[in-house]
């Protein structure tokens, strides 16, 4: 988060300062962006903190608590894996592959959406741990 807010400072510092804006800031701070949003995902799976969730599943299916929780870490595990590692690995291959590359930093857009399969293993790892801490519980 420090790295978006200092591009859009130096971004506004250098367009209203320098009468000369920076042309890389606008992508950079967007890529960064990009990597907050995911990987604030993956922390906020860890800490179980999607309050969406468990306010949909406490308030039609409180009675059953246990096969609920099952339930919401098995399908963050199947999104993890199924979209995000898996199509976040083919989307990483193909642009490599091809040899995109972003309009102002120049850099390999396939380093940019590294994002997703990194946040996937993340997001898979707390799934996994979430189900086996319930296990233990229920032993």
């Amino acid at each position: 988060m420090g790295g978006i807010v200092l591009t859009i400072v130096w971004q506004v510092v250098s367009r209203y300062v320098f009468n000369s804006p920076s042309e890389f800031t606008d992508e950079l701070s967007r890529y960064l962006l990009i990597w907050a949003g995911i990987l604030g995902a993956a922390y906020v799976t860890g800490t179980r903190g999607h309050i969406a969730i468990d306010f949909f599943m406490d308030k039609y299916f409180s009675s059953r608590k246990k096969q609920n929780e099952y339930f919401i870490q098995t399908s963050i595990l199947a999104f993890a894996i199924a979209v995000l590692v898996i199509g976040g690995i083919r989307l990483v291959y193909i642009t490599l592959s091809l040899g995109q590359v972003s309009a102002s930093l120049q850099i390999p857009l396939g380093y940019v959406y590294m994002v997703l399969p990194l946040g996937g293993f993340i997001i898979s790892f707390y799934s996994l741990y979430h189900i086996f801490t319930l296990n233990k519980k229920n032993s």
